[in-house]
């Protein structure tokens, strides 16, 4: 009965160092940082550092983009306030007259003459006067 007992204790503690020499190879490979699970820890923990100074430099714009946002925002209301003004005092300016036709005049030379000479500066004076109140009425 020693005998057995002896031949069981010597099998279970060659079964249990065979069994340590696996498991010891496996954390080998586990722990392997090319390959194995600890080589996939130190890349993740490479990719959270680079996160890290991304998500600081994102805050560090946004905050600058805040402060910009800001004063344009401050300009847009100066800017709509001073809109406002010149539309109000679009208001006190006379409307114009109509253009009137002039009454149809027999054709002379001399008519020809005068008619060219003051019909542009007529139209030119009522053109600057038109286009000067659009370029005010658009700002």
């Amino acid at each position: 009965m020693d005998l057995i007992a002896d031949i069981l204790l010597v099998a279970g503690a060659l079964g249990a160092g065979f069994y340590c020499i696996i498991l010891a190879r496996r954390l080998n490979r586990f722990t392997d940082l090319e390959k194995g699970v600890g080589g996939a820890i130190a890349v993740l923990s490479a990719q959270v550092d680079d996160m890290t100074k991304t998500l600081t430099r994102a805050q560090h714009t946004a905050a600058g983009s805040a402060v910009e946002l800001t004063e344009l925002t401050a300009r847009a209301e100066s800017v709509a306030k001073r809109m406002e003004l010149l539309i109000a005092s679009m208001h006190d300016l006379p409307e114009p007259e109509p253009a009137r036709a002039p009454a149809p005049q027999p054709f002379t030379a001399e008519r020809s003459v005068t008619a060219e000479r003051s019909a542009p500066e007529e139209f030119a004076e009522e053109a600057l006067f038109l286009s000067h109140r659009n370029r005010m009425g658009a700002k």
